[in-house]
């Protein structure tokens, strides 16, 4: 463009001058404005030139061709190297390789002797790519050996920048492709590590922790040069040695000790090696248990000294990470904490107020002393600090301070985009429980950031916090359901319509005033597609299902969807009519009357019912499908397990994997119990009273993990297995466990439900159901897992020729005990309870509790009387002296039972107890007392 406006400027200007010598006077003004008409035609060329060029994104790759480059490979075996050229191609190479292009063996081949060729150039920059190529091109063992060869002289170079780069290439080819190699070039790497150029020194440790993976019997024998290169004054050396010398000694932990504990005393000289040595002096506090090592722990205090802002930053991170940390311990680490925050690094501040953020979830009293600071980082350049720091005062802010908060974040909210909002509004569902009194408050700020633009995620947000606070603020029903009927006429997004449409016909009838909704539900079917007018035809019908005196008018609406054009509407539509028109009559639908079948969850799962069903229509009977008659079989209860923990598994993924969690996750104990009185075997169990909970019988990581449920019923104890088999090499099937009943005479043994199959890897479940023959049966029962095993390769899999042989595995033995037969349940008003039930029954014990600390006590003894805390009364700080707990249960039969715990630190290990138990039965009464014993 440039070159085309400037010839047509020259040639304008070149004619122009020419019929100025020609012509007379009297055109020289009209060529003059001619010439300068060009000139701006030809600047405005090439500013477009210029601009078309700016815009548009070059990269000299682009239609890069695997082939093309194979081709320019050829001149490595030039006679006379072009530098510059092979780097070219070399980067060209590197580029295709990081694409994800795949090179065959020969091609490989062909590029790797290419490259060993070009290693005879001294060109430095030319050497670092070779260096590159070389560890990318994954050469086969057998040019491994000549790698070797080559990059051994390097070792060996004056030149210290080769030996490095020579020293990490030759370790990282070495680890993927041979590791038996190492020893070929140990002693080279040895003298490395004491070397005193402290690069070399560098990639030898760097060397070693990735060889330690794949060879370290070999590395291991590094330890006297790995602790010599520790005290190296360089920071990277350093760094890089510690990392190593824990790589070494992680198996032992008495050895990692030691290490810790010398270095804590004598301080590092790299910044980098403190951070590690606080990570690992964090990670031995943790694995101390509840006995922490008080001198680790004044370490880390000291650390918050350190010069190193980075230290700093790390050793306040650890200590709020400890777990069961106390509030004063925490006070260190927050005052640090609220220095960085008035930083002018924007990295500082950003990690002070997302490591505040997450101590606020757990100590929300602790960061309050820095709401002043965080206040002021509310208009912070940086986004995701303004995000952070407001989410935080969310969690710490007081009552008073709410109002003043908002109108903060309502200026703010207009700033920020999609993500960080929705970060906001979960804060402010937090607040809105924490302080249920300014419900309308944040329920007005929520609706007025629900009517702005914003995408789906973030409405989503926003109409999930608002049905958050709709089923935990009863008195913010009502104004939620307006805020939610205004959003539905604007509503965009087909799933949020429908959801609260749903909510509409579960909450509305039960309203002051549900005629009010009726408007809002009906423009739906008016105005929108197909599946918001289906839902809106459910949500009316609902409401003429609850209100009588409005289900004539329903019906009349409900018959103008007749005719709708979707098939969906008019058969609900249908299907709603007939209901509300025969409802006055008394008519059931599946042995159930429509408010019970309609308004209520179903008791069976879905699938049950549709395999019922079917039944029915292949065997049809002259007796009505009831859905009392619907059963579920242990193979489908197993599918909907494992549905759940995928669910489950899917919903925390973000939080990331729990910690010490058995490898099968199961399904929450209350919801496995009502499928399972849908079972064949157990339908005659009755209603469940209570659940247990999960009871390990074998350690996580054995050959075969078993957790037991127990499930109490009125006079029927099941007790479901859930199985995970840990060896790839075996199947087992028929598998149960078996019970020995002898020290329980008042428990026997019913049925078993054996777990058919259970592979590698897939959960499975087993069940027996025992009969309570007389009293509260309580006591030990041994447990032993009995299965037949067949062998399997685990390339192939299973086959069917293989029969299989009997075995069993012992597992630990299960304990039945008083906390089985009570079912938890709080009373609001406590003493009034208390004083009802009178003294007439009331047994009174002291105990003597071997534990710490009075928390400790309390939650083991809430554990051993199976009972729920009433009016809070559980909540107390970690160091209390003195706490009374109230508890409330029912027993098996339906008995209420109240108990007062009072509780007294008599030292450090000791804590005294004194427990008032009662009842309407002094057997009850004394049964409980005695369960703590």
């Amino acid at each position: 463009g440039r070159g085309r406006g400037g010839a047509a400027g020259t040639s304008v200007g070149l004619r122009s001058a020419a019929m100025a010598q020609t012509g007379g006077s009297s055109d020289l003004t009209a060529q003059g404005a001619q010439w300068l008409q060009g000139a701006k035609e030809a600047v405005m060329q090439m500013t477009k030139g210029e601009k078309k060029d700016e815009d548009e994104s070059y990269s000299p790759f682009q239609s890069l061709q695997k082939a093309a480059v194979l081709q320019e490979c050829r001149c490595f075996n030039d006679r006379e190297i072009n530098p510059r050229k092979c780097i070219s191609i070399l980067t060209k190479i590197l580029w295709l390789l990081a694409q994800g292009e795949k090179l065959t063996a020969l091609e490989t081949t062909e590029i790797f002797f290419g490259v060993t060729k070009l290693l005879m150039h001294k060109d430095q920059q030319l050497r670092r790519l070779l260096y590159l190529v070389l560890k990318e091109l994954k050469p086969s063992p057998e040019e491994v050996i000549i790698v070797c060869a080559t990059l051994t002289k390097d070792m060996n170079s004056k030149v210290d920048l080769n030996r490095a780069n020579a020293l990490r290439v030759l370790g990282a080819i070495i680890a993927r492709t041979d590791p038996t190699m190492l020893a070929q070039i140990e002693r080279h790497l040895k003298q490395a590590l004491v070397d005193k150029n402290c690069f070399v020194a560098a990639s030898a440790l760097v060397s070693g922790i990735h060889l330690m993976h794949v060879n370290p019997e070999v590395v291991r024998r590094w330890v006297n040069e790995v602790q010599t290169a520790l005290a190296s004054d360089n920071p990277s050396v350093q760094y890089h040695a510690l990392a190593l010398l824990h790589q070494i000694k992680r198996q032992d932990r008495l050895a990692v000790s030691k290490v810790v504990a010398s270095l804590t005393r004598t301080p590092l000289k790299s910044p980098l090696a403190h951070c590690l040595l606080i990570r690992f002096a964090k990670a031995m506090m943790e694995d101390g248990g509840s006995e922490r090592d008080r001198a680790l722990f004044d370490f880390l205090e000291a650390s918050l000294r350190h010069r190193s802002d980075m230290v700093i930053y790390e050793a306040a991170t650890a200590i709020c990470s400890l777990t069961s940390v106390a509030q004063r311990e925490l006070s260190p680490s927050i005052t640090v904490l609220q220095l960085f925050l008035c930083s002018p690094k924007p990295a500082c501040r950003f990690s002070a107020v997302r490591t505040l953020n997450k101590i606020a979830m757990a100590h929300p009293m602790a960061v309050t002393p820095c709401n002043m600071d965080m206040e002021g980082l509310i208009n912070d350049s940086n986004r995701s600090i303004a995000t952070l720091a407001i989410t935080t005062l969310l969690k710490t802010g007081s009552e008073s301070g709410v109002e003043r908060l908002m109108k903060q974040i309502t200026s703010f909210m207009s700033e920020i985009a999609d993500d960080f909002k929705i970060v906001v509004v979960d804060a402010i569902r937090a607040m809105c429980l924490k302080f249920p009194q300014k419900h309308r408050l944040l329920m007005t700020f929520l609706a007025n950031v629900l009517r702005e633009e914003g995408g789906f995620q973030y409405k989503k947000a926003i109409v999930d916090t608002l049905l958050s606070i709709i089923a935990r603020v009863p008195e913010a029903k009502e104004a939620g359901l307006s805020h939610l009927c205004e959003f539905i006429e604007d509503c965009e997004f087909t799933l949020l319509s429908t959801q609260i449409l749903y909510l509409l016909g579960v909450e509305g009838p039960s309203t002051q005033e549900p005629s009010k909704y009726i408007r809002f539900i009906y423009n739906r079917v008016v105005l929108e597609n197909a599946t918001v007018r289906a839902s809106a035809v459910s949500a009316l019908a609902k409401f003429g299902i609850s209100i009588a005196y409005l289900r004539p008018s329903i019906t009349v609406l409900l018959q103008r969807c007749l005719y709708d054009n979707d098939d969906e509407v008019r058969d609900r539509a249908i299907f709603f009519v007939t209901l509300l028109t025969g409802l006055d009559s008394g008519a059931t639908l599946a042995g159930k009357s429509a408010q019970s079948l309609l308004l209520e969850p179903l008791p069976v799962p879905l699938a049950a019912l549709e395999a019922s069903c079917r039944e029915y229509l292949a065997a049809p009977t002259e007796r009505p499908l009831s859905i009392d008659d619907v059963t579920i079989d242990a193979e489908m209860l197993a599918k909907m397990q494992k549905e759940a923990t995928s669910k489950a598994a899917a919903a925390s993924e973000d939080a990331g994997p729990a910690a010490d969690a058995p490898a099968p996750a199961m399904a929450a104990p209350a919801e496995e119990a009502d499928l399972l009185s849908r079972m064949p075997e157990f339908v005659h169990v009755g209603a469940r009273f209570t659940s247990s909970k999960r009871v390990p019988l074998s350690e996580v990581g054995t050959e075969y993990e078993v957790v037991c449920t127990k499930h109490l019923y009125a006079s029927h104890l099941i007790l479901a297995f859930q199985l995970n088999n840990t060896l790839e090499d075996q199947l087992l099937s028929s598998v149960t466990v078996a019970l020995d009943l002898a020290a329980v005479p008042g428990l026997a043994l019913e049925t078993h439900v054996p777990c058919a199959s259970l592979p590698f890897g897939q959960p499975g479940t087993a069940y027996a159901c025992l009969r309570r023959l007389e009293g509260v049966p309580v006591g030990t029962i041994p447990c032993t897992l009995k299965f037949v095993v067949k062998d399997v390769d685990p390339a192939t899999g299973p086959t069917d020729d293989e029969p299989g042989y009997e075995d069993e595995y012992q597992l630990e033995e299960l304990e039945v005990c008083a906390a089985d037969f009570m079912k938890r349940v709080a009373v609001l008003d406590f003493r009034a309870a208390w004083e009802s039930v009178g003294n007439g029954c009331e047994v009174v014990e002291t105990f003597s509790l071997s534990y710490n600390s009075i928390r400790q006590a309390m939650e083991a003894v809430i554990d051993f009387l199976g009972m729920s805390p009433c009016e809070n009364s559980a909540a107390a700080p970690d160091d209390v002296t003195k706490l009374t707990v109230l508890l409330s249960g029912v027993f098996l039969g339906g008995m209420q039972v109240f108990a007062i715990v009072n509780l007294r630190a008599d030292s450090n290990r000791a804590v005294g107890m004194r427990l008032t138990v009662r009842s309407s039965d002094m057997t009850v009464s004394q049964f409980v007392a005695s369960s703590v014993a």
